[in-house]
Parts: structure tokens; sequence; C-alpha cells
């Protein structure tokens, strides 16, 4: 049986990778959807090399509550966590 596409992934290959390296459904699906988008991108690859202010926005976008009483470190803990 051939593999069906999912057409709410943006970027099939992306997120086979990513689903095979463990990662969950939802989350996989996120990353393949914004690299397609071209959301993905930021100056650093490392969220600890962000600012405060950059991971509160990310935070945001990714439907993360409490995030305004969040310290750095719970940020960042946060999306990765999400």
């Amino acid at each position: 049986m051939p593999d069906k596409k999912n057409p709410r992934i943006k970027k099939e290959d992306t997120y086979k990778a990513l689903k095979k390296e463990g990662m969950s459904t939802e989350k996989a699906a996120r990353i393949a959807n914004a690299q397609k988008a071209g959301t993905l991108d930021h100056k650093s690859e490392k969220l600890e090399d962000r600012s405060k202010t950059e991971l509160m926005s990310q935070a945001k976008e990714i439907g993360i509550t409490g995030r305004s009483k969040m310290s750095k470190s719970e940020l960042i803990s946060a999306i990765r966590n999400h």
C-alpha cells in the first residue's frame, strides 16, 4: 500500500526524519511546518544563546501559558518540553 501524505504536514521529509529520531507526532509536525513557512530560523541554534525577549516571543507563538512569570531557564525548559 502506498504511503499516504498528510495534507497538514507541509514538509513531509523533515517530518518523517524527526519521527524516526523519536520525536512526538505533534512536535515533528510543528517543526516541519515552521521550517516550510520559514519561521524556524533563529540567529542562534541554542535556546540558551537567545535573549529572554526572543524566548518570550517564541513561547507566546507556541502557546505556553504563564510565560510572563518564568525565568529564562524556565522558558527554555517549557519550550523544549512543549
